[in-house]
């Protein structure tokens, strides 16, 4: 029945998208001007940056008219409408990104856990979404400036359905097993498991399952990287991209990964020169011709997979010599020292990367004069390797670059001076090094002496002075051993 107070009918989801679609074009400011809010406490809470939700509050309390709550069911109980605003950004290239994952429902470590995805709280809270996608803007000091510009009813397609019910009893069964602590959201495609609390210590809580060990307190949430695709194409309407499966009935009885197993398969041991003719490609021996090679073997053309990018997962060809070893390391994005010292492990990039990444690995072996088709795994990082090793590793990065990096001047023969310094060694790690990542290196000392072009190729270290820009690398070593079963039994 309509609600002449509200201006809606709550059992209507109809009514209620027709209603929330007159936020459109408004600022957060204008919805409470408009609803007659000018108490200023009031509107500094809402304000206020460290009101986890306080946006979605906002509208909640303000213009649709009920308390805001945690409660189970659906905010919209009578027409079982989950209410969701939640931010997107807009990058340097002028596209559209998700700001955040969205959080659908806390997983309870109070009890068992339900079995049937469709009797579940997540369900219940994904079936019929209003998603109120609002533009946030950094370079605008008060968030109640931030502009709504999208409203819509969403419900997860049968396509995605299929995965997230996958991603579902993943998540499900390494519960039950006892296992909670070693979830990441990198183990899943489109339904992840997110941590919940500020930080790790404050958010460990005794699992219900096995012997109780203590395990992060984690959410269902679509990911980041999905929420994006459901802006770009689901809300916006810009053009899908190609996706591998043409036929979402397949998933109901294999996984995706079995699936895209299957397809690669069917290529093994064919030759790079052979796939060329193939597809009708020129044969110029470039690093990009792999690449392209692995993506037409998908049955994609533009590098751009629909299910890749809901999920996150990154292609990376890797070319195995006759001698079984890999050549070049796995680069990522370059880092600024003074960031890196401000980051916490748990919530640094190279461990938010890890968490939330998969890998699709795409493997070639080398035979004589051209690289074969070995077979391809979908991986994404072991719990210990992340949380301990790597956690080791960035560390004592971390802390050398904090304290103190000792620097050795060298000149050679010709006299080219170069420079040694105290941040481990590749050979001294093993999973993760640091190597530059410059055009040139560069240096600036604080006795005044410069080398190289310090503006591009260097940034600053606590000390104040400038280092040769630096990433952070994979050890080959490491990723031969994710490939070992390719390599033995491919």
């Amino acid at each position: 029945m309509f609600d002449s107070k509200r201006g809606y009918d709550p059992a209507s989801p109809a009514s209620i998208e027709n209603y929330a679609i007159e936020l459109e074009g408004k600022t957060f400011l204008e919805v409470l001007n408009k609803n007659g809010i000018t108490d200023s406490s009031v509107i500094s809470s809402y304000a206020n940056k460290l009101r986890k939700g306080g946006l979605g509050n906002l509208l909640e309390e303000v213009y649709f008219g009920y308390e805001a709550n945690s409660n189970q069911e659906a905010d919209f109980k009578e027409a079982g409408v989950e209410l969701k605003t939640t931010p997107y950004e807009v990058t340097q290239k002028g596209e559209l990104r998700a700001g955040e994952r969205l959080v659908l429902t806390m997983i309870s470590y109070d009890g068992p856990i339900e079995d049937d995805f469709y009797q579940s709280h997540a369900w219940q809270k994904m079936r019929l979404i209003l998603l109120i996608y609002y533009w946030r803007n950094k370079q605008l000091e008060n968030n109640l400036l931030y502009p709504i510009n999208y409203v819509k009813l969403f419900t997860p397609p049968e396509t995605d359905l299929a995965i997230i019910k996958r991603d579902y009893s993943y998540i499900v069964d390494m519960i039950q097993k006892g296992r909670a602590h070693e979830l990441s959201e990198g183990d899943t495609m489109y339904l992840g498991a997110c941590t919940k609390g500020t930080n790790a210590e404050k958010s460990t809580v005794p699992q219900f399952y096995g012997d109780r060990t203590p395990a992060r307190k984690r959410a269902f949430c679509f990911k980041n990287s999905y929420m994006t695709y459901v802006l770009n194409h689901y809300i916006v309407g810009k053009k899908k991209h190609n996706a591998i499966l043409d036929d979402a009935s397949k998933l109901k009885e294999q996984s995706f990964e079995d699936i895209l197993q299957d397809i690669v398969n069917k290529y093994v041991g064919k030759s790079d020169k052979e796939l060329c003719e193939l597809f009708g490609r020129e044969y110029n021996n470039n690093k990009a011709q792999w690449n392209d090679l692995a993506w037409r073997i998908l049955g994609i053309r533009g590098e751009h997979a629909e299910e890749f990018e809901k999920a996150n997962i990154r292609v990376k060809t890797i070319r195995v010599e006759e001698n079984n070893k890999i050549v070049e390391n796995m680069s990522f994005p370059p880092f600024q020292f003074m960031d890196l010292v401000k980051e916490e492990y748990d919530e640094s990039t190279l461990h938010d990367y890890f968490d939330e990444t998969r890998l699709f690995f795409f493997v070639w072996k080398r035979d004589g004069d051209v690289y074969r088709v070995k077979g391809c795994l979908l991986w994404n990082m072991p719990y210990h390797d992340l949380e301990v090793t790597v956690r080791k590793e960035w560390e004592q990065y971390k802390h050398i670059i904090k304290y103190g990096v000792l620097f050795k001047k060298c000149v050679d023969s010709k006299g080219n001076t170069s420079f040694q310094n105290n941040l481990p060694n590749k050979s001294e790690t093993e999973i993760i090094h640091v190597r530059p990542h410059a055009q040139k290196a560069a240096y600036r000392f604080a006795n005044g002496e410069e080398y190289g072009n310090v503006e591009r190729d260097a940034n600053m270290l606590p000390n104040g002075e400038y280092m040769t820009t630096q990433s952070f690398w994979i050890n080959n070593s490491y990723v031969l051993k994710q490939l070992k079963n390719i390599l033995e039994n491919g």
